[in-house]
């Protein structure tokens, strides 16, 4: 079945990953592709990062007890790897074969928001790195940028080797405040994208921090990146299981969507019925290779209180036509 629309459309490969016999991925909160069109999937499993080709064969894996949770991860155009370990409150870089190269972490303890822990709302202020991290983004210039956006409401900005050299965020809906800063994308020219997932927004920054522009229409964003046109693929959590354990059937499905520079949609596609066999629980991370196909990350049974069916899919390989 052909996905999305006009000259952008896409075709799922189903069953695309192939893993060792007796192996399960867990969960898929992250997903990154390198220069050579390896899938890397960050996974809440016994084996942390798992590493396919671009036909779904397994190549290798590592990362075994170096996480509290994964959460995110993001490969640069060198193909070094950072990793979100968001209960661990640090983001790491490796080589692509688990070296361990450098370590953001709280100076001084986990920055203290008044976050108890699990309730978004209970942020009173915005504080330090980090308390519970969300994303990882590399600059042109090599400086890194993380959302802070579980226990914070802040993006930070480092240097290459790890300097803290500016933060910038607080706790609400105006412009550059936050309300749970799950995803974090730097364009080509510098520009900071911010999925601002509970304000529903994508907000647009200079490098400094300085605000630029928003995306409104969008529901519940995830992640984000780009291909190689340009295009912004979007992750979007929807709306439907974002009020507790009941599902909310009159809120936006979860879906993906397509958008052009100005956050225009260009493609997009979902399963409206919540517990379709094909639908979007929970797209948490997307990434695009060379070819432009779309890989996308779920965190599907946790993120839906064990509502979705046994067997719904983890991570998924859309095509382009």
């Amino acid at each position: 079945m052909k996905l999305g629309s006009g000259q952008l459309t896409f075709e799922e490969a189903e069953g695309w990953a192939r893993l060792p016999e007796g192996w399960d991925l867990g969960e898929v909160p992250g997903i990154a592709v390198d220069s050579r069109d390896r899938v890397y999937a960050f996974c809440r499993a016994e084996n942390p990062v798992v590493i396919f080709d671009r036909d779904g064969s397994y190549l290798d894996s590592w990362g075994k007890g170096l996480f509290v949770r994964p959460h995110m991860i993001f490969i640069g155009p060198d193909d070094s790897v950072y990793c979100v370990d968001d209960n661990g409150h640090r983001v790491h870089k490796f080589t692509t074969e688990g070296e361990l190269l450098l370590t953001l972490a709280p100076s001084d303890g986990v920055a203290d928001t008044g976050y108890n822990g699990t309730d978004h709302t209970s942020i009173l202020r915005s504080g330090p790195p980090f308390n519970t991290p969300t994303d990882v983004a590399l600059a042109p210039d090599g400086n890194l940028f993380v959302s802070d956006g579980y226990g914070n409401a802040r993006v930070h900005k480092f240097s290459p080797d790890g300097q803290l050299l500016l933060s910038w965020g607080d706790p609400g809906d105006g412009p550059s405040q936050f309300n749970q800063p799950h995803g974090v994308y730097v364009d080509p020219e510098g520009k900071v994208y911010v999925a601002d997932r509970q304000n529903s927004r994508i907000q647009i920054f200079s490098p400094d921090g300085e605000f630029l522009d928003q995306w409104t229409e969008v529901w519940w964003p995830n992640d984000l990146c780009q291909d190689r046109q340009q295009n912004f693929c979007v992750a979007e959590i929807g709306g439907i299981f974002m009020y507790g354990r009941e599902a909310r059937l009159d809120k936006p499905a979860a879906r993906m969507t397509v958008r052009a520079a100005d956050g225009s949609i260009l493609a997009e596609w979902c399963e409206e019925d919540p517990y379709g066999t094909g639908r979007f629980f929970s797209p948490h991370s997307v990434a695009v290779d060379s070819h432009g196909d779309i890989y996308v990350g779920q965190v599907t049974f946790s993120y839906t209180k064990r509502q979705a069916p046994p067997g719904s899919k983890v991570l998924r390989k859309y095509v382009r036509q």
